[in-house]
């Protein structure tokens, strides 16, 4: 096997750069297909990277031991639902204190319900000739903020036992709901309207905006769970809560929840669950799915890139062959084997490669970073794996499309080279 000294290496790789500046357009356009397959992958990487990182932030924030019960699949379809779902009875607001009785290994159990715009639903909250519409009403018990940490409080109280027992007519507001209606001034202690009922203000959430599929803790108003029953009677979609101490089996406290609610439902031994049970993690394999097509596509616009930059590397490296037909003879005719004259070409491919690989890579750095500054919520970040994988890419189509010319100076007479003119 010939080894390549230093010395060969820096000479060859002068030569790439020289056959680059002997003909900048060709060789522009060349790694022009390199460039934009190395950028989309490293960009799309670093994008994708920030955003399970948003993502799991966001499972984490929910409870990573807290599990919710529904009457149907989350993050499903409902018009896929066979008549089977579709059917199933409501929940009712005496089943958490079943389940606490029930569930001795559960921690936490609580009961919301919902009155929002993807229920058919419409809701207003006035204060003084402000108001905010497509706000989502929630009724809730004190328990919830243990239960779900993504609401947290950030100035004034939350929902209280008191508020509860009495169904005290008291709201919790999303950030966003509280700055529309109160730019100037301090929304707790205030009275607005909602929906035609006075509530008086007694805290206000820390901002979260939510998930690109879905609506943060920004948009909600919450209230006591009895003045919700109270106040609208006709929302009977309720949805429970329920944690798991860290020294519990998930699996002892979920079926301890199955079997109480298959009592409480009277559900035959013989029949399947009439409810679903299911944990933040449904967030994430929502997600995943939807980051699927994405990574299909960026895949195919990469390869695509490459196999165009790989062909017009094949190109230049075969026209390089034919111009430098003569001088391939002399190096034949002074000593030079066939590896030398393969490797020459080939460090000379990749070289050529390696310079838009790291233009790309530069690129999809600066994608990065500015998606970072303009999105903060979305931290995309280029790690060194993705570096070292743009450069194995950008190696790899040079060695792969510069073969076949390097083989072919390789393979060339020396005595016909000579007389080539």
């Amino acid at each position: 096997m010939a080894i390549m000294t230093s010395s060969q290496a820096r000479e060859n790789f002068l030569a790439a750069l020289a056959t680059l500046r002997s003909a900048k357009v060709r060789s522009g356009l060349t790694v022009l297909g390199i460039i934009i397959g190395v950028s989309s992958v490293i960009s799309m990487a670093a994008i994708i990277q920030g955003l399970n990182k948003f993502v799991q932030d966001k499972v984490q924030s929910l409870g990573s031991r807290t599990y919710f019960v529904s009457r149907f699949p989350p993050g499903s379809d409902p018009s896929r639902w066979p008549e089977s779902i579709r059917t199933r009875r409501y929940f009712q607001y005496d089943y958490a204190d079943f389940i606490r009785e029930a569930a001795p290994h559960v921690q936490i159990v609580t009961t919301f319900g919902t009155r929002g715009f993807f229920f058919g639903d419409s809701n207003q909250i006035n204060y003084e000739g402000r108001s905010v519409e497509k706000v989502i009403v929630r009724g809730t018990e004190p328990q919830y903020t243990d239960a779900i940490p993504l609401f947290s409080v950030q100035r004034g109280r939350f929902i209280s036992a008191f508020d509860q027992e009495h169904a005290r007519p008291v709201v919790v507001l999303g950030a966003a709901v509280s700055e529309s209606l109160f730019p100037y001034e301090d929304a707790v202690g205030k009275t607005v309207r909602i929906n035609g009922q006075l509530y008086e203000v007694i805290g206000v959430f820390e901002h979260d905006p939510g998930l690109f599929i879905g609506p943060g803790v920004d948009a909600f108003a919450v209230i006591p769970l009895s003045n919700f029953k109270k106040s609208y009677p006709e929302a009977k979609e309720l949805i429970m809560a329920f944690t798991v101490p860290e020294n519990v089996s998930l699996a002892t406290a979920q079926d301890e929840v199955i079997q109480a609610m298959r009592r409480l439902r009277h559900i035959p031994a013989d029949k399947e669950n009439d409810f679903e049970i299911s944990s933040p993690d449904f967030l994430s394999n929502l997600w995943n799915q939807l980051t699927g097509a994405l990574v299909i596509l960026t895949g195919v616009i990469s390869s695509i890139g490459l196999v165009v930059g790989g062909i017009g590397v094949m190109n230049i490296m075969l026209i390089s062959v034919t111009e430098r037909t003569h001088e391939i003879g002399l190096r034949k005719a002074i000593g030079a084997r066939r590896a030398d004259i393969r490797l020459q070409f080939l460090l000379e491919a990749v070289a050529l490669t390696l310079v838009g690989g790291t233009i790309g890579i530069l690129v999809g750095a600066t994608v990065s970073t500015l998606v970072r500054t303009f999105v903060p919520s979305i931290p995309a970040s280029l790690s060194y794996l993705w570096v070292a994988i743009g450069f194995t890419i950008s190696v790899g189509v040079g060695l792969f499309f510069g073969y076949y010319p390097a083989n072919l100076a390789a393979n060339l007479d020396p005595i016909v080279c000579l007389r080539y003119e």
